[in-house]
């Protein structure tokens, strides 16, 4: 994605922070491809279950970072702007589904 602003949703809070949450979700990719060793290898699965809770919670961590930007870029600029309710409505299915998982 560009810096520039969508067209559905304008700028995206997290932009300033792109290379950061990259490397993280990076990192989580070499947690997954780690997991994937771990069964070829019939790896005691336990030690996989515990590999499997730590690549969840580095994916709720980004999660819960990309909401927060959310929330200090988009819905405080549409408050700004007048109309906060599309972008509050987006947080709140957000944490909805969030809270599902």
């Amino acid at each position: 994605m560009s810096e520039e602003a969508s067209p559905q949703h304008g700028p995206h809070g997290y932009s300033g922070d792109k290379a950061a949450l990259l490397s993280r979700l990076r990192r989580i990719e070499g947690q997954i491809r780690g997991l994937q060793r771990m069964v070829d290898e019939d790896t005691y699965c336990i030690d996989v279950l515990t590999q499997i809770s730590a690549a969840k919670s580095a994916l709720q961590a980004v999660a819960v970072g990309l909401l927060e930007d959310h929330l200090a870029h988009c819905v405080v600029d549409a408050a700004r702007a007048g109309d906060p309710s599309t972008k509050v409505k987006e947080a709140s299915d957000a944490i909805a589904r969030l809270i599902k998982s």
